[in-house]
């Protein structure tokens, strides 16, 4: 690897290799550092993505891979443990440097976070093995392969019955498994009955398998709840522990009074509180879909095109104005 891009981009699945197209186009150079750990890994094929639904989440990234290359974009296996303000040959005032957990440093005039997040699951035993598969949490990224099947879903927000109506869109046999009664007011419970939601109110002790495939919940009682399928909330958590050095953090998200995850602050252009420095994705928008979170690295890579072309511009202009004054 060069030691010093234009670019380097944080995160090699949708949102950053979208980034990383968008600049590579634009004859940036661009290294893209990718741990090969995306969110959606546990997936075997994602949806809602035109013109490649059902793709197969390593698959797509093979896609984007191969697509970026063709553009001198560097694609790089490894992860950002470090990264830092530095002062960069030139006139650009803006400089960033990274270190790799190979040890390698390299610097670029701009970042782009691209980390996306980790989802933290309910603690109940079985569960974590069956999460991409026979577990779920979006209707609309899993929904239609479980439809007209027997669905739990694990209340454990207040948001729990909305989640249960989005299933019941797709299946009218869901069963809303509360962990604690207070999460559904009257109004709530009212409606999951008007929609033949049965509710147990129950903490679901145990999610069982047979083989590969989810057969059911245990639940406190000792008690069995035959299933296909279940759907929970995660907790989505942005992956930018090594941000540190530059002072970024993730900040809570909420949805009313609710905590549901945390993410990087950042403007409509992707950039975050630190000049230079831009994110998009999940690490930025928890729930955003695969479609959205590569549109989000579109606009980003864009944008840090746009504040380049605006640096060199101030650089030329200083040169002359320079030249100009010695005459």
């Amino acid at each position: 690897m060069p030691d010093q891009y234009d670019v380097i981009v944080i995160g090699g699945a949708a949102a950053g290799l979208s980034a990383a197209l968008v600049l590579g186009r634009s004859r940036r150079s661009v290294l893209v550092v990718d741990s090969g750990e995306p969110r959606n890994a546990p997936a075997a094929s994602a949806h809602n993505y035109l013109g490649r639904e059902g793709v197969a989440p390593a698959e797509l990234g093979r896609l984007g891979r191969e697509e970026v290359a063709a553009y001198g974009v560097e694609v790089t296996a490894g992860r950002i443990v470090a990264a830092s303000a530095t002062t960069l040959d030139g006139t650009d005032p803006v400089g960033f440097s990274v270190t790799l957990d190979s040890g390698a440093t390299v610097t670029a005039r701009r970042l782009v976070v691209a980390s996306g997040a980790v989802d933290v699951l309910p603690q109940v035993p079985g569960l974590a093995e069956q999460w991409g598969r026979g577990v779920v949490h979006c209707p609309f990224c899993h929904g239609w392969e479980i439809r007209d099947q027997r669905i739990g879903v694990l209340v454990t927000t207040p948001n729990g019955a909305h989640h249960a109506l989005m299933f019941w869109a797709l299946s009218d046999r869901v069963t809303a498994f509360v962990t604690d009664p207070a999460l559904l007011d009257g109004t709530a419970r009212a409606g999951l009955t008007a929609r033949g939601i049965e509710v147990v109110d129950s903490p679901v002790a145990e999610v069982l398998s047979e083989g590969e495939r989810l057969s059911g919940v245990r639940l406190g009682d000792g008690s069995v709840v035959a299933l296909d399928a279940l759907a929970t909330a995660s907790r989505p958590e942005a992956r930018v522990a090594f941000l540190s050095g530059l002072g970024l953090a993730a900040t809570e998200q909420f949805m009313g009074d609710l905590s549901y995850a945390t993410a990087l602050t950042v403007d409509a252009g992707g950039q975050t509180p630190v000049r230079g420095v831009y994110a998009a994705g999940n690490v930025t928008t928890p729930m955003a879909t695969l479609i959205a979170s590569a549109a989000a690295g579109t606009q980003t890579g864009a944008a840090v095109h746009g504040d380049l072309v605006q640096a060199d511009l101030a650089a030329a202009l200083a040169t002359a104005a320079g030249a100009q004054s010695t005459r």
